[in-house]
């Protein structure tokens, strides 16, 4: 499956982010992409009123975009059962050439750690005599052969016999739990198959005789030959156990596949690990990470709409792969590693830019992706009445209306009033609904916007607005904090500001303003409210 791909628009999207966003996810899906559209916080009444009308859902939300231990290439599925074989463990640790392997459950639950030292400890001291496993993997560990089975299940003590017969015979060392291991003695042989020993393995190439053979079929004894020697059978049986019936590391630092590869260095940091069990987000082991995976990552991909500021994407932009950018803003403050596709237009509408490219890739809008893109230009362009408007903002929106067969007038005033939020949500909601930050040089400006037909209301509590301005603009050391209430049936603005900001706006608007004047003619944040501020702080 192709990667995926984010598309979405600026923080407190607005209507045109969110019908671009998603507009341009439905193109590039048909040119063959894997995309979804996404938001970075929630949305306005307008928006949501203009996606239920057209039968859209919200798009979910993306938190951010940081690399996470999903997105690095770590040994995914290396992993052991407790009830594989300690043998195929060492194998698969050694085709990987990894030292340390997950134990899980038959429900791929994490149970802890096996490595290669825990089999070369048990080696070494001899400690497991004891053997718990199934009749394949002992075949599979000592390169033996099937001769007769009656149980799937193996468990017993090893036992190898070094001693004479009749000293043998005198310690009484068979019983039915007994696994032994013999080559050609034939009398040690016999009295084992009617002791009904659990497993009669018979090493370097001999055989049972007959008539012992058919006793150890009317005693259900196991019987399996192998070609290796007494000895090397003996070095290698004990790696047919369960990894279950072996010590292994219970305990261990994990981490989860949505972990931050920031936060997992933090986690390095503290405890000086090589390699960390990976889980997601049940206890299910998913692999193994080790330091040098951190270097093969594939970083998440992204496609920009209405927006190349960096203050105003998300969270963990800088660790993203970003694949292109559809604007109609002043260029901003990202850079890229590599080329990408950048379509910048001077247009009032990211959604005009939108439907642009739908005509230039020969693609046949759908119905209810016009009317997303007529409703994103009408508001953006505020029913073509932004200074902002050109031309291709006005042909776009007719175009779209004689597809849509849709009233623009009536469809406008129903957004408007959909988005009168002044009743429903505090200050602090109002004034972060579309809210954007710009820097210049060492100040900080932040202009926030409303379009609504009930500007009265805001205005009767004007003093309250003015207060959080001033506690918003002095705890975030803002130069300039505005909030701008625009009418576009007055074809104009009311304007709020921080007091300490008075100076600022009274050169760039005019001596005369004051708390709650009207900007007549002025709808429009980026084109005549920004600049005006801008060149009184250069």
């Amino acid at each position: 499956m192709k990667d995926l791909i984010y598309i979405f628009g600026h923080k407190n999207p607005d209507t045109d982010s969110v019908c671009s966003a998603i507009s341009l996810s439905y193109l590039k899906n048909i040119q063959g992409f894997n995309t979804e559209p996404r938001i970075l916080s929630n949305i306005n009444e307008e928006t949501k009123y203009i996606l239920k009308k057209f039968k859209f859902d919200i798009p979910h939300m993306l938190d951010d975009v940081k690399l996470q231990i999903k997105d690095v290439n770590y040994h995914k599925n290396f992993k052991v059962s407790l009830n594989e074989s300690v043998y195929n463990a060492f194998l698969i640790m050694q085709q990987s050439d990894m030292s340390t392997i997950p134990v899980v459950d038959d429900k791929d639950n994490f149970m802890g750690v096996f490595a290669m030292k825990d089999i070369a400890k048990q080696v070494i001291l001899g400690e497991n005599i004891i053997l718990k496993t199934n009749y394949q993997k002992i075949l599979e560990t000592i390169k033996g052969k099937e001769i007769l089975k009656f149980e799937d299940e193996i468990e017993g003590e090893i036992t190898n016999i070094d001693l004479r017969s009749t000293t043998f015979y005198s310690h009484n060392l068979l019983s039915e739990k007994t696994i032994l291991i013999v080559g050609d003695r034939h009398s040690i042989i016999e009295d084992a198959i009617n002791k009904k020993i659990k497993l009669l393995i018979i090493t370097g190439g001999n055989k049972v005789k007959d008539e012992h053979l058919e006793i150890a079929k009317k005693n259900k004894v196991n019987i399996i030959y192998t070609n290796e020697e007494t000895y090397k059978t003996l070095l290698t049986i004990n790696f047919a156990n369960f990894v279950s019936n072996y010590q292994y590391i219970h305990d261990l630092v994990t981490v989860s596949e949505n972990t931050d590869v920031s936060d997992f260095n933090d986690i390095i940091n503290k405890t000086r690990h090589s390699y960390y069990p990976v889980l997601n987000n049940n206890g299910k082991c998913l692999g193994l990470i080790k330091l040098s995976d951190l270097r093969d990552y594939n970083p998440k991909k992204v496609i920009l709409v209405d927006h190349n500021e960096i203050s105003q994407s998300v969270d963990g932009l800088e660790e993203a792969k970003i694949l292109g950018i559809v604007d109609h803003h002043k260029l901003g403050t990202l850079g890229t590693m590599e080329p990408i596709n950048f379509r910048s237009m001077i247009v009032g509408s990211t959604c005009t830019i939108i439907y642009e490219l739908y005509k230039e890739n020969k693609v046949k809008i759908p119905n209810n992706i016009a009317s997303l893109l007529l409703a994103g230009i009408i508001s953006d362009t505020l029913l073509l009445k932004s200074p902002t408007t050109t031309k291709d903002d006005e042909k776009a929106l007719n175009d779209l209306a004689k597809i849509t067969n849709i009233d623009t007038l009536k469809l406008a005033t129903e957004m408007f009033k959909a988005n009168d939020v002044v009743k429903s949500k505090t200050i602090k909601e109002i004034i972060a609904m579309d809210s954007k930050t710009f820097k210049i040089d060492k100040d900080t400006i932040v202009i926030s916007q409303i379009t609504t037909l009930n500007s009265k209301a805001i205005l009767k509590q004007k003093g309250s607005y003015i207060k959080y301005l001033n506690k918003e603009a002095e705890a975030n050391n803002y130069t300039t904090m505005v909030f701008i209430i625009t009418d576009i049936f007055k074809n104009g603005s009311y304007i709020l500001f921080n007091e300490k900001a008075k100076d600022i706006i009274e050169e760039a608007f005019g001596n005369s303003i004051e708390e709650g004047s009207f900007l007549e003619e002025v709808v429009s944040r980026k084109k005549q409210i920004l600049p005006k501020i801008m060149n009184v702080l250069k």
